[in-house]
């Protein structure tokens, strides 16, 4: 008798997560996400070598009002959504969760003094710790965008501009970004070559966040991709 070939799937089966569990994975995600973000911004706060664009601007306006970091940059998060309402982007609960969560974040942080200034242990010393700041920045991008909660208010800003005005979306982010550092340096926020090393390190970081935590790149594809499942052909 001729033999026959049969598909016989795999004993293990797939069981499907309930939609609550996933949206609450998520939440989790992002919050965690959020978390490193914000540690990371601290130690270029605490480097002293200066800050990311935004960060300058933020300092900048903490100097000349109640506000603290954390608050200023949510009040700037504010803005940034409602400019952006301008331009018809609508923000997802990811905008609001960073808009919200990275300043408190910053402000827990650096009341509780974990990272100390490292100005008296040298050069060597604050450009590890900066370094390492903008690394976190990084891979809190990648952990927060891999939860898929939306973009962060900045993004969608940027994202507006570019449609609206038909500028590229490179142009239209630097042009945000220069912007930022040079109000926040005329409010007093720190520019230095902390400001340089996060502006030429920030992009190669977020892309190492998104290869660890399987961030989909351009092409749309995982760089972790998840096992498929296993069949085997038998007589």
């Amino acid at each position: 008798m001729a033999s026959e070939c049969v598909e016989v799937a795999s004993p293990v089966e797939h069981t499907r997560v309930p939609a609550y569990a996933r949206f609450v994975g998520q939440l989790a995600t992002n919050v965690a996400g959020l978390f490193l973000f914000a540690l990371g911004v601290v130690l270029t706060v605490r480097s002293g070598l200066g800050l990311g664009p935004w960060d300058v601007l933020h300092q900048g306006i903490s100097r000349h009002t109640p506000l603290t970091f954390g608050q200023a940059s949510q009040v700037v998060g504010v803005t940034v959504i409602g400019i952006g309402l301008l331009l018809r982007v609508r923000p997802g609960l990811g905008a609001v969760l960073n808009m919200l969560l990275i300043g408190f974040f910053v402000d827990r942080i650096l009341a509780v003094h974990a990272i100390p200034a490292a100005t008296p242990y040298g050069p060597a010393a604050r450009l590890v710790m900066d370094a390492s700041g903008v690394l976190l920045v990084g891979l809190g991008s990648g952990l927060y965008i891999r939860a898929s909660l939306g973009a962060g208010p900045r993004d969608g800003l940027m994202l507006g501009l570019h449609r609206v005005m038909g500028v590229r979306v490179a142009l239209a982010r630097a042009a945000l970004e220069l912007t930022v550092v040079v109000v926040g340096f005329l409010l007093g926020g720190t520019v230095g070559v902390g400001t340089l090393v996060f502006a030429l390190g920030v992009g190669p970081a977020v892309e190492c966040g998104f290869r660890v935590f399987g961030v989909p790149s351009r092409e749309g594809r995982l760089h972790h991709q998840p096992p498929r499942p296993v069949t085997e052909r038998t007589r």
